[in-house]
Order: C-alpha cells, then structure tokens, then sequence
C-alpha cells in the first residue's frame, strides 16, 4: 500500500493523490464492536459554537478501539486490518483463543493470521503488548500509556511512534516525536512497532468536495469579518487587521505558551525541539 495518482482528466484529478487501500477489508466493519456516531458540528451542548468551520460530512460509524490492551496471557490471531473514518492510521480485528474479539490499533508489518499477545515477559515482536520495563531501550513503540492502567494515550496516530531512551528508576525515559523526552512510569503499558498509513501526510485531496465530505466547512479570514465577529474585523477598506495575529477569541497566534500544568513538569526531562523552557 502506498500512494495512487490519477490522469488529469479533470481539474480536480490534476493534482489529486491518495493512499491506495489495496489488501485491506473490503466489507462491514465487525458489527458487535461499533455504535453510531452523532456529528455535533462543532457545537457544545448548548448548541453553541466551540470548534468553527465543522459540519456535515460523510456518516460514519464508531469502532471501539481497545486501548487498554488487558487481556493477559492470551494467543489472538489478527482476522482482517480495517480502514477506520475516525482515525489516520488502520486498525486490525483481532480474535483470542476464547472467541472473542477486539478492534486495536494496527502496525506497519503486520499481516493478516499473526499471532499477538498482551502481557509481560513476551516476545519482542510487532503487534505485542507489555509493560515499559519489560521493553529494550531504543524500540519503537505506540499506544503508550501514561499512568498505569489508564490507557494508551501517547503515539496513536498513523505512521508514528516512540522510542525509549533510557530507564531513571521507576520510570523509562520516553523520547515523543516532537523531540519532547519524558518520565513514564515503567508499568505502563506499551505496544512494539510503527503505527501503520505512514503515507496519510502525503494525500493531497485534489477538491474543495472531498473536505465536505470530511466534515470541513470553508474558512473565511478575520480580516474581512465585521467587528463584532472577530478581533481583526472592521476597517475602512482593506486593512490588515491593525494588530498582531489573534484567534477569534483573542488569544495570540504567534507562539503564546498556553501549558499550565506545574503538576506533570518535574516528568519532562526535556522540551520539545526549538521551544524555550517555560519552567
């Protein structure tokens, strides 16, 4: 699977490129693992705006995902990998050697009839879950959690991933994408491998259609609103807003830190790359 091109046959196939999906599932996603999913369009529950430019887009169903990964000491056999509307990266139905199944998070190099296994002490091997202590320093890994027990949360989307660069005691130094390093404690769970759809930061959609269908509703500058709908509105003529770059609700776009949480400070050991210290 990689990326697919087409003949210009019309404006919007010019310059169109896509993830060809050759060799995923082609029918229903399992059906006892999803739910209907409700679009607020960007609406909170009080009918209110909260995220602008969202509505619409194609129906989707959930799939829940298992980011827990808590069923122990069990063979599963990987049944089908799956595109999932709701996620960048694919997903893979798994089946344990009792009968059941569960949707996780699928890896580059997996194939279809591989065995997994969550626990500790297993194989190092793509697919495999296990605590941080239990993983040599400097494997990739994905769907990392950060406190025991609470799920994964870090290294989710398609194509990515972390590595451990260390061990301080308790905890494995975990360096993040963003070149962030940080404390995890060592019984947090961890999945090997690269998350798989490396090739999602690629897709050119070729049409102002296909971001419809993802839910995407055109944006328009604050420049050329009135006042009262955005701090760089009104002006006699064309303006350039009159001051530096703001969100609608006024909050600086130049780089204004917005972390505030003194708490969880003392678990990063280092920034992320070309970000000044905030302590």
């Amino acid at each position: 699977m990689g990326l697919k091109t087409f003949k210009p046959y019309t404006k919007s196939t010019r310059g169109t490129i896509l993830v060809d999906r050759t060799g995923l599932w082609k029918g229903k996603p399992f059906k006892a693992l999803v739910s209907p999913k409700n679009s607020m369009k960007g609406r909170n529950n009080n009918g209110r705006i909260t995220s602008s430019n969202r509505a619409g887009g194609h129906k989707k169903m959930y799939r829940h995902i298992d980011f827990y990964r808590k069923k122990f000491d069990m063979l599963a056999t990987v049944e089908r990998i799956e595109y999932d509307p709701n996620r960048s990266c694919y997903i893979m139905l798994v089946k344990f050697d009792d009968g059941n199944h569960s949707y996780y998070l699928a890896p580059q190099k997996i194939k279809v009839g591989d065995k997994i296994e969550n626990g500790s002490k297993k194989e190092i091997k793509i697919g495999n879950c296990m605590p941080l202590q239990d993983i040599p320093v400097g494997v990739n890994i994905h769907n990392v959690e950060i406190q025991p027990g609470a799920g994964g949360k870090l290294a989710r989307s398609a194509g990515t991933s972390v590595v451990i660069s260390g061990v301080d005691g308790n905890y494995s130094l975990v360096k993040l994408t963003s070149g962030e390093v940080r404390k995890i404690d060592s019984r947090s769970l961890a999945t090997i491998g690269v998350l798989s759809n490396p090739d999602q930061k690629n897709i050119k959609i070729g049409k102002a259609g296909r971001s419809r269908w993802l839910g995407r509703r055109p944006h328009t500058r604050g420049v050329v609103k009135n006042p009262v709908d955005h701090p760089h509105g009104g002006g006699e003529g064309k303006s350039a807003g009159g001051r530096h770059p703001v969100s609608p609700t006024g909050q600086s776009a130049k780089g204004l830190k917005t972390r505030d949480n003194k708490r969880t400070d003392r678990f990063i050991v280092k920034r992320r790359n070309n970000r000044k210290d905030t302590k």
